[in-house]
């Protein structure tokens, strides 16, 4: 199996989808356990890896075949990592650095008025309009994954079909869905 690595990353390279499912298959477990053992999550496990695939196959033209492709695609997993971490840190906490109560600064500010509830409410429409942009079955698992929370095991009982494929399903429709907002954003910005 390792001895069909290079013909494989070599056929991804030019686009071949099968060739990215077997490389998926072939490296989603030890990029997967890598990414668990360092975040202790397995959800936010299964999105790093994920996304770690997404990034590798965009970008599978700039791997060295000097390098293991799987310590590249580790590097780039621990990279997605720190991006989360750091997304999250940065959204958590307001520093309120008040002089007088300087012991209440990052305190997380929750509260929530009808103004933020409006917004959320138009982000949600706005997302689910881009969301019809795409496929029915990546409509399906959008809608499995993030708006009914289903694991991704769940959601491979639910479409019966085998859980790599689920995975694989999931991240083009992540990767198919950024590109209409982006595409849409760029359209705006051009009017």
């Amino acid at each position: 199996m390792k001895d069909l690595v290079p013909q494989n990353i070599e056929a991804a390279r030019k686009g071949d989808q099968t060739a990215f499912t077997f490389l998926l298959n072939f490296y989603w477990s030890e990029v997967y356990n890598y990414i668990l053992k360092r975040s202790a999550n397995e959800a936010d496990s299964e999105d790093i890896t994920i996304e770690t695939f997404s990034k590798a196959f965009s970008s599978i033209n700039s791997y060295k075949p000097e390098f293991a492709f799987n310590t590249w695609l580790i590097s780039i997993a621990k990279n997605v990592h720190i991006d989360m971490i750091r997304r999250r840190k940065n959204m958590s906490f307001v520093d309120l650095n008040d002089e007088y109560n300087s012991e209440y600064s990052n305190i997380v500010d929750d509260t929530s008025n009808i103004e933020d509830k409006l917004i959320k409410e138009q982000s949600l429409a706005i997302f689910k309009n881009y969301i019809k942009l795409l496929k029915p079955h990546y409509q399906e698992v959008i809608e499995l994954r993030f708006f009914q929370e289903l694991s991704y095991n769940e959601i491979s009982e639910v479409l019966n079909e085998p859980l790599n494929n689920v995975k694989v399903k999931i991240m083009r429709a992540k990767k198919l869905l950024a590109e209409i907002i982006l595409k849409q954003i760029d359209h705006n910005f051009n009017l």
